[in-house]
């Protein structure tokens, strides 16, 4: 995701300083080449040499100390990044970057580039609500740069609430997000995700084996290239992206309703939930005890068909369906195309390793109405998921006739 990128990562003075590392080593596992700088109050928290060991770069702390011969250090480091993040970074340091102070190499940095400033705040709970600081940061909103806010907890200082210096994971989503290319803007896309769960009585219920990783990943991707995400979730284990709409549901039936109830305000819609077929005519109301009996018949009903209802009621919207089959992949998607009156398919054989669910790669093949397919290799549900954008942006955006000169 982030491979090639150069990455500038200032590190401030507070407790929160040991927590940058992990930020570091996934920007460095996303391909990132990544650049530290530390304040000197950094440097009584964590030494140097870790985030030189995790970056595999020098680590920058003097003003006067120069890259190379010819290099000023924070106007080189300044003109290199793609980004700047700030992890932690303190009330003080937001105070100077509002006052335009540059008495540093962090600041003088800051000062000089042109790439996006993200900043993650970390501080006493009372300092977070000081109305200087928050009126240090709102100014900051106003010019430009870009925060992961704080969350709650305990804090090293002993207070509870907000302060706590935000996931790394959530800063590097944030990341990532900022150096996306913004071409889902404008865009709502609806996608489904996971399971359904049919319950046959308080215990116990009849589901399949999707993890929903497929569906989170197109979720998480949307989001990053700016298109507003309305995720509709059966059960799983996962956490849903940040800011994105989420709908948590189980039943079949439960997604229906969520489902038809957000279909006008999206432009696309993308089903890679996998819904149970048929759900028991009657639940039990109270645990259903093992009998005597050497066989036990469940009756069942089928469930509405989501998938062929949004077809029927779509109004140009782009509507993107998944199949998972385990035999005659062709067939059984080409005909799901057809009757759903589907834009686009995407099937792939959960028998097939790596393929199935619960597993974080996929092997696909894409059908299309107007008859074309094309099939990917085996590749990251996170691959598959941009690579899957990028067709709907064609889809949705056909680039325009190129005429001959004198037509």
């Amino acid at each position: 995701m982030l491979t090639g990128k150069q990455i500038v990562v200032g590190v401030t003075g507070g407790i929160a300083a040991y927590r940058a590392a992990e930020l570091v080593r996934l920007y460095v596992k996303a391909g990132a080449q990544v650049h530290v700088i530390m304040t000197s109050a950094a440097t009584e928290f964590v030494t140097p040499l870790t985030f030189q060991t995790l970056s595999g770069n020098p680590v920058h702390i003097d003003l006067f100390n120069l890259i190379s011969e010819r290099e000023i250090g924070h106007i080189a480091l300044a003109d290199r990044a793609d980004v700047i993040v700030i992890a932690p970074c303190t009330a003080n340091l937001v105070g100077k970057i509002a006052s335009g102070l540059a008495d540093n190499l962090l600041t003088t940095t800051i000062m000089a580039t042109r790439a996006p400033v993200l900043l993650v705040p970390a501080m006493n709970s009372n300092m977070w609500d000081n109305p200087i600081y928050q009126s240090n940061q709102a100014r900051l909103v106003e010019w430009g740069y870009h925060f992961v806010e704080p969350v709650s907890g305990l804090l090293a200082c002993g207070w509870q609430g907000k302060g706590k210096m935000a996931e790394p994971e959530d800063v590097f989503e944030e990341t990532v997000r900022l150096l996306a290319p913004a071409d889902l803007a404008g865009e709502t896309i609806l996608i489904t995700a996971g399971p359904t769960r049919e319950e046959l009585d308080p215990v116990r219920y009849l589901s399949n084996y999707s993890s929903g990783k497929m569906g989170y990943a197109l979720a998480r991707a949307a989001r990053r290239r700016g298109a507003r995400v309305i995720l509709v979730s059966g059960p799983t284990c996962l956490e849903p992206p940040g800011d994105v709409s989420f709908i948590k549901v189980t039943s079949a039936e439960q997604m229906r309703k969520a489902v038809l109830e957000n279909l006008s305000q999206c432009s696309v819609v993308i089903k890679a939930a996998a819904v149970a077929d048929y759900r028991p005519a009657e639940r039990a109301m109270r645990k259903i005890k093992k009998g005597k009996q050497e066989q036990m018949q469940l009756n069942l009903v089928k469930n509405p068909d989501i998938l062929a209802e949004i077809g029927k009621a779509k109004k140009g919207q782009l509507v993107v369906g998944f199949a998972a089959e385990t035999h005659d992949l062709e067939a059984h998607a080409l005909r799901k195309l057809e009757s759903k009156d589907l834009d686009l398919i995407v099937a792939n054989d959960v028998s097939r390793p790596q393929a199935g669910f619960e597993v974080d790669t996929n092997l696909v093949r894409l059908y299309y109405r107007n008859g074309e397919s094309e099939q990917w290799p085996l590749m990251s549900k996170v691959e598959v998921a941009d690579r899957l954008l990028d067709c709907m942006i064609r889809l949705r955006r056909p680039a325009p006739v190129q005429r001959e000169e004198g037509q």
